[in-house]
């Protein structure tokens, strides 16, 4: 009846490389006709726990584990037999985290070609679990980088459940200027984000497109994801404020970005011509906006040497 003003896909066929939605199974019930009819919005499920209940081929679906179980066999010294296993039952991807565990890059490295040398896909998780012991944004963009160099085609970031756990604060609600130092490092289409609620679904396709990777997304909520990817808005939309915060620090590293956004593109030499503060304390104040993912340096194309400042946009659709 709407056919019309429904949007289309920018990515519509299978197997995509943006706009995922990675779905979770906890063995709630889900017939097998309305699986079908769902299926084109589903890029892949998530099996929880050791027991997989597996997707037939037939609806273009891949399967995942998730990342409990690889950590438990790198633990145990049997992540081969588990990646052996896994493909011989028609796993598609094993997901690999560091929640309990801290691997060394050569530790890593060895993982990894155990994955591969079975034909498996890899997807690595970073973040912690437990909202206690929280990654700095500096410790998070290492093992970005880190999982980047492995080969990882996309980086999940933790959210757990939603609350306190990687860009998400305790109320559930985005740390953008988190998530703004990540996408200033790497393209948005890089990670995929958990978001266990419709609020965090909202904001982050508001934010970044129809073509966010989204995933902790549970079956009923397939339908609503899709239909914001087409267009439509949610009920949550309404009540979601996408406004990054202010930037945090003292006041030269508010002055900087109130020039920065104001003055655009702008080198350090011009910082400090308009503000008449030290060199070091401009200096300092940009490494502090970087940090916060507010700032993106760039070259300039004038003069290789020049840095130039742009305050972070999403623009990168």
């Amino acid at each position: 009846m709407l056919g019309d003003l429904v949007k289309n896909r920018v990515d519509s066929k299978k197997p995509r490389v943006e706009g995922l939605t990675f779905i979770i199974d906890k063995f709630q019930s889900l017939d097998k006709e309305s699986f079908e009819l769902l299926s084109p919005f589903i890029d892949t499920v998530k099996i929880y726990g050791a027991l997989p209940l597996l997707v037939p081929e037939m609806v273009d679906v891949h399967v995942s584990t998730g990342s409990t179980i690889a950590e438990f066999a790198i633990l145990e010294n049997s992540i081969t037999p588990l990646a052996k296993k896994a493909a011989e039952v028609g796993f598609d991807t094993l997901e690999l985290g560091e929640n309990n565990v801290d691997l060394l890059p050569e530790d890593k490295k060895k993982v990894v070609d155990v994955i591969t040398s079975q034909d498996l896909d890899l997807l690595w998780k970073v973040g912690k679990k437990d909202p206690r012991h929280q990654l700095s944004i500096e410790e998070t963009l290492t093992k970005i980088d880190q999982a980047v160099a492995l080969g990882s085609k996309k980086v999940v970031l933790e959210a757990n459940e939603g609350l306190g756990v990687g860009i998400y604060d305790e109320k559930g609600s985005i740390k953008w200027n988190f998530v703004g130092a990540l996408t200033a490092r790497y393209p948005p289409n890089t990670f995929v984000f958990e978001a266990p609620f419709e609020s965090q679904q909202s904001a982050l396709i508001a934010e970044f497109g129809q073509r966010v990777n989204l995933a902790e997304i549970r079956s009923d909520a397939i339908t609503s994801i899709e239909s914001q990817r087409r267009g439509f808005l949610s009920k949550s939309v309404f009540g979601v404020s996408y406004l990054r915060k202010d930037p945090e620090g003292g006041p030269a590293a508010k002055f900087m970005y109130y020039i920065i956004k104001t003055k655009y593109p702008i080198d350090q030499s011009e910082l400090a011509n308009i503000s008449h503060l030290p060199r070091r304390t401009v200096q300092a104040a940009i490494e502090e906006l970087k940090r916060q993912g507010l700032i993106i340096e760039r070259n300039s194309l004038d003069d290789a040497r020049k840095k130039m400042y742009h305050p972070m946009q999403s623009d990168w659709l």
